[in-house]
């Protein structure tokens, strides 16, 4: 079957980390919808091969789709990542999506030591490290545009009662980071915008809340809409910052929360029931 190639990415060379699921995953599915070749890393081997076979399932039309385990607290790592798409002619994309929150993550008092060198290592050495190599493929290349997409979250914005202290830290550190090379770099045509995500509905966001409705609904409360966004939602606005749609939007935080960082008084009434009808979205 021949590949996509009228698509808001055709001909595009993109890297996702963190695809072996959720936004990652739905990213994928999207970048591939679109035309793009993509690289889909993951520390996972084993999740990263059931993303692969979902994406090939859904768009079996797909341009290229490879993957490559890939720990991005490892500088040796993400450089060989990346240096790998010289290969396809050049990376265009990168969304520099993997993190973690650690269960162990608490407030000052709480967060051990090794919790927060941890987090720090993955959210912010490793969003680092793939601006970076990003930037000296795009030059290697000699590009004269290039799209960074590096996730950040709602808790760069707002405070929370429910700490998780060096998670906020790290994605306030990405949103400062994106937001100075986004600057630095305008000049060459490489665009760094943020993604802050609000939570989300994942397994294992509703194993956590399970049966306890008082715990779920202090945190549904604050959605205008009454709901948890869907890691979709998310990726059609990395499809959007990757696209020449974005080619004036440079060191943006896109803000993707339902309205729930806007809010002071949420509405009255039933929620509004999560969107159902969309062909590509999916969970493994």
């Amino acid at each position: 079957m021949s590949s996509v190639t009228g698509g808001r990415l055709a001909g595009k060379n993109a890297i996702i980390t963190g695809a072996g699921g959720g936004i990652g995953l739905e990213t994928s599915i999207l970048f591939a919808k679109e035309g793009a070749s993509i690289l889909m890393a993951d520390i996972s081997g084993p999740a990263l091969e059931k993303a692969k076979a979902k994406v090939l399932q859904l768009v079996p039309n797909a341009s290229k789709v490879e993957t490559t385990v890939c720990d991005v607290s490892k500088e040796s790592q993400v450089q060989a990542m990346v240096e790998s798409l010289d290969s396809w002619g050049g990376l265009d994309v990168i969304f520099n999506n993997a993190g973690i929150m650690h269960a162990r993550d608490d407030d000052a008092v709480g967060t051990p030591e090794d919790i927060w060198d941890l987090t720090m290592s993955i959210n912010v050495k490793g969003v680092w490290y793939g601006c970076k190599h990003a930037v000296l493929a795009l030059r290697r290349a000699k590009k004269t545009k290039g799209s960074i997409i590096n996730t950040a979250s709602v808790v760069a914005l707002v405070g929370s009662a429910t700490p998780q202290l060096a998670y906020t830290a790290s994605k306030g550190a990405v949103l400062a980071l994106t937001r100075e090379l986004a600057i630095v770099h305008a000049r060459e045509g490489y665009r760094f915008n943020s993604l802050c995500p609000a939570p989300l509905n994942t397994p294992l966001l509703q194993d956590w809340l399970g049966d306890d409705v008082p715990k779920r609904l202090r945190r549904e409360i604050h959605f205008p809409t009454g709901r948890f966004g869907e890691a979709v939602e998310q990726a059609q606005a990395v499809l959007f910052l990757a696209s020449d749609e974005a080619s004036f939007v440079n060191g943006h935080e896109m803000v993707v929360d339902g309205g729930m960082t806007k809010a002071y008084v949420t509405p009255e009434g039933q929620p509004l029931v999560a969107p159902t009808n969309n062909a590509f979205k999916t969970e493994l």
